[in-house]
């Protein structure tokens, strides 16, 4: 093995200098006192085979430690995602491991290391999460294994070559949770109200032959007439209605909550309520916009369509500057025809930035079914029940009373206009979103 390569391997551990420290002192009181000084001779060729033997242990294999880490071909944004470590001893003795990581810089973890006992030949299998809050490419480097032998003289780096690029999409773990809700009818045990349908919205199907059970109330007297035969109207519901998520990529979304931006709980609900609406046998689409460019991915009914509604979403970016209004009005013009549930994720922290937005509002839900979205400031509700004593708490708490205030007269201001609105703390957007969806559905509105 290579001399330069086996020092780069080398790190002294802290009983070595605590040792050493020991055989100088001694050498150094021997100086005075010569019987001491002949044990400290003693002392310093113990020292000198025990670091020689812990040398030689080490280094008697080439590859004496291996693994490999099974991480997924893609992390869930906003989630916690497992990550599996297995490491194997291939040395003929038992060691101490300490296990290093190289985690993505992106986490910003720099004390990262897990601790193990290895036997002989022996194998052991780690987990620990990582939970990541920007979309993107992350990169995973070595792992990094510091073995020493039960002299503990010595410990030898040995760096597992695992580098691997590993995509942050948006949370798919929160939108297969719900997809399993749904197909199961147990959305009720994810917090989804159970709502009653309360009219049915009917296209007309065909005419055939009454059978017992069928509505007399839907009989039609002239077919029966012509058939000499009882003949039936049979409707069914409307299906494939269009359900448009629409998503401000401006300044008012880069407001962080858990480490997230307002925006990636946005993209995330986004993902969820799209796969919410194929199951529900309705079209869903999705439009972004901000101060330029904007992304539109026209509605379709197949199931399929998840994955390119996911791909357009992972890919977003922005430079969080002041959105255009206008421009989503004309853009939803120009590529949703059909009447629609448009369901605008945006911010509004004070009324007289609704008010700015407000005429564009209207012309949206002239042409569609406008629910508009925006953010409860929870930070604030804290403070609301907290109790104020000073004066500067007092001022604080005022304040705040004002812009929660605000809120909810923007609330009162949309809905006297006919706008849906739904004013959610950001984690509870997903549940507070598809409660409105399936609401609007149940009421026949979409």
């Amino acid at each position: 093995m290579n001399p330069i390569k086996i020092f780069k391997q080398i790190h002294l551990s802290n009983l070595f200098f605590q040792v050493l420290a020991g055989v100088v002192l001694i050498f150094l009181v021997g100086y005075f006192v010569p019987p001491v000084g002949a044990v400290g001779e003693i002392f310093f060729f113990g020292f000198v085979i025990l670091f020689g033997a812990d040398l030689i242990l080490l280094f008697s294999k080439k590859e004496p430690v291996s693994g490999e880490r099974l991480v997924p071909k893609r992390l869930s944004n906003g989630d916690e995602n497992i990550i599996h470590l297995q490491i194997s001893n291939q040395y003929n003795f038992g060691i101490h491991a300490e296990i290093v990581d190289e985690i993505p810089h992106q986490f910003q973890i720099r004390n990262f290391s897990l601790h193990a006992d290895f036997k002989t030949n022996d194998a052991q299998k780690f987990t620990y999460e990582l939970r990541p809050t920007e979309r993107g490419e992350y990169d995973f480097g070595n792992i990094n294994v510091f073995a020493n032998t039960g002299i503990g003289f010595v410990r030898r780096k040995i760096s597992i070559p695992a580098q691997e690029m590993v995509p942050v999409y948006p949370s798919f773990i929160q939108m297969r949770k719900f997809e399993m809700y749904a197909i199961s009818n147990r959305l009720t045990d994810a917090g989804i109200k159970k709502i009653r349908r309360v009219g049915h919205t009917m296209e007309f199907d065909q005419i055939k032959e009454y059978v017992r059970g069928d509505d007399v109330r839907s009989i039609n007297w002239k077919a029966t007439a012509r058939a000499n035969d009882l003949m039936v109207n049979q409707y069914q519901d409307e299906r494939s209605q269009n359900v448009i998520n629409v998503i401000d990529m401006g300044r008012v979304m880069k407001m962080p909550f858990e480490g997230l931006h307002l925006l990636d709980y946005a993209i995330n609900t986004s993902l969820v309520i799209s796969n919410i609406a194929l199951i529900k046998d309705d079209k869903a689409g999705l439009v972004t916009f901000s101060n330029n460019d904007s992304v539109v991915v026209k509605p379709e009914k197949k199931r399929t369509h998840i994955q390119r509604i996911q791909e357009a979403l992972y890919k977003l970016n922005t430079n969080f500057l002041e959105s255009d209004y206008e421009r989503l009005v004309v853009s939803l013009r120009k590529h949703v025809n059909q009447r629609s549930l448009v369901l605008l994720y945006t911010n509004f922290e004070t009324f007289s930035s609704m008010e700015r937005q407000l005429p564009y509002l209207q012309r949206i839900a002239r042409d569609h079914l406008l629910v508009t979205i925006f953010f409860e400031n929870t930070e604030m509700t804290k403070l609301l029940h907290e109790e104020a004593s000073t004066i500067g708490q007092i001022y604080t708490r005022t304040i705040v009373e004002k812009f929660t205030f605000e809120k909810k007269q923007i609330v009162k201001a949309l809905n006297q206009r006919g706008i849906q609105t739904i004013l959610t703390p950001p984690k509870e957007l997903s549940v507070n979103a598809i409660n409105k969806y399936l609401e609007l559905k149940a009421r026949g509105l979409i």
